[in-house]
């Protein structure tokens, strides 16, 4: 260990001076996510259906009986036998946060291009109950930026996190928040990719508070180290 060994009034010092960041860095927070609220509605023209568990549903049905919707576009391609270990890694928190959204008109959907009977089967393996949705005959992936032709990817035009080449991969992860508005009209309001999700992760936030933070430092890439969480031994 090579971190400083202080004294309590060192460290009392050291962690005021840590705080007047820590709350500095909140009041940019507040201010970033005040931004968001901000931005420019774009009112979707086109109908999308997906499959669900009770029948096909569109995107306005995912809604329920709420006014907003978040969608966590899973990476699950339809040729794979489970989902991406990393989107399971931030989906395990989605169960317990879904009553607290629908307190602020908030609801909660998870949309992958699995065919729906693999969704279900690895969403029953993985002990979730959220509601997850096949879009496997529609557009959505592909106009949210999060699925990719193999000619895209090819010809590093696939656009991914806003920028152009930046899709390496055919499934790539993404949450969009939509609004409805009056006469059932649909508004995408934000769409976040990449490290932009990293919020999501509650398991990142603890790992930040403590000594060791993520120790990733040495892996080949983050999340590495991450498995299912059937997956790990004791």
């Amino acid at each position: 260990m090579d971190r400083k060994i202080a004294r309590r009034d060192e460290w009392l010092d050291a962690r005021k001076t840590l705080l007047d960041e820590e709350k500095a860095f909140q009041a940019a927070r507040d201010r970033l996510a005040e931004r968001r609220r901000e931005l420019p509605l774009v009112l979707l023209e086109k109908d999308y259906l997906f499959a669900g568990e009770n029948g096909n549903v569109s995107l306005s049905d995912l809604f329920g009986k709420y006014g907003q919707l978040i969608v966590y576009h899973f990476m699950f391609d339809p040729d794979w036998d489970e989902g991406c270990k990393s989107c399971s890694f931030i989906s395990d928190g989605f169960d317990g946060v879904m009553p607290h959204l629908a307190a602020r008109d908030v609801a909660l959907a998870v949309v992958s291009r699995a065919p729906l009977e693999n969704l279900l089967a690895y969403r029953s393996r993985m002990g979730w109950e959220f509601p997850w949705v096949s879009s496997l005959e529609n557009d959505f992936n592909k106009d949210f930026n999060v699925s990719f032709a193999a000619e895209d990817l090819a010809s590093g035009k696939g656009t991914y996190n806003y920028r152009e080449g930046g899709a390496v991969i055919p499934e790539m992860p993404g949450l969009s928040v939509f609004l409805k508005g009056e006469a059932g009209r649909i508004y995408h309001s934000y769409s976040t990719y990449a490290r932009g999700l990293d919020p999501l992760i509650p398991t990142y936030q603890m790992l930040d508070l403590v000594p060791k933070g993520r120790d990733e430092q040495d892996l080949p890439f983050t999340m590495q180290w991450v498995r299912r969480h059937d997956e790990y031994e004791d």
